[in-house]
């Protein structure tokens, strides 16, 4: 087995992205401060191809060369918006026809293997804060939990990670499983 060159992954160019149809999720960013995660939320993004990626907060936005650290110029090619108050975003998500998740423990919550998502149906998923969470006045507006299982002794993922968990398990039930 042979490694492959980046030459040879065919990947889109900034342009192609740009003009691709978007897995319809919309990420928001409650209140995250660490750059790395910010920047890795964006380069995961990239590569399944998420509509946008919401920044609130005190979460920082592009261009911050900390954040491009870690997206690699992801923060280029996924569309983001700024909202001093996640409630705002939240309002636009849910004028715009979006189903809104936070990825959080909370009672009733889902857990992701049992999250069934609809082709018809668009999706915002709210990431919070890598010590708070999401903040619970944003979970009361949201329509749902979504819960990642766990079985050690920590309570949660890191925000990065648990977006790349995430947005994996539901690309792949909204893309492959048609």
């Amino acid at each position: 087995m042979r490694k492959l060159k980046n030459s040879e992954l065919d990947r889109k160019s900034l342009e192609e992205f740009k003009a691709s149809d978007k897995t319809p999720i919309v990420i928001v960013l409650d209140n995250v401060r660490s750059l790395n995660n910010i920047g890795s939320v964006f380069r995961t993004s990239d590569a399944l191809l998420i509509e946008a990626v919401y920044l609130c907060g005190i979460t920082a936005t592009p261009p911050h060369r900390e954040l491009h650290k870690t997206a690699l110029g992801a923060e280029d090619s996924v569309q983001w918006e700024y909202f001093k108050n996640t409630e705002d975003a939240v309002t636009k998500l849910k004028e715009n026809g979006f189903d809104i998740y936070s990825v959080e423990q909370a009672e009733n919550s889902v857990s992701l293997e049992n999250f069934e998502t609809n082709p018809n149906k668009k999706y915002g998923l709210i990431f919070g804060n890598e010590v708070k969470g999401v903040q619970q006045k944003i979970v009361d507006a949201s329509d749902g939990c979504i819960e990642i299982p766990q079985f050690g002794t920590k309570h949660s993922f890191n925000i990065s990670v648990s977006c790349g968990i995430v947005l994996w398990d539901l690309f792949s039930k909204m893309n492959y499983q048609k």
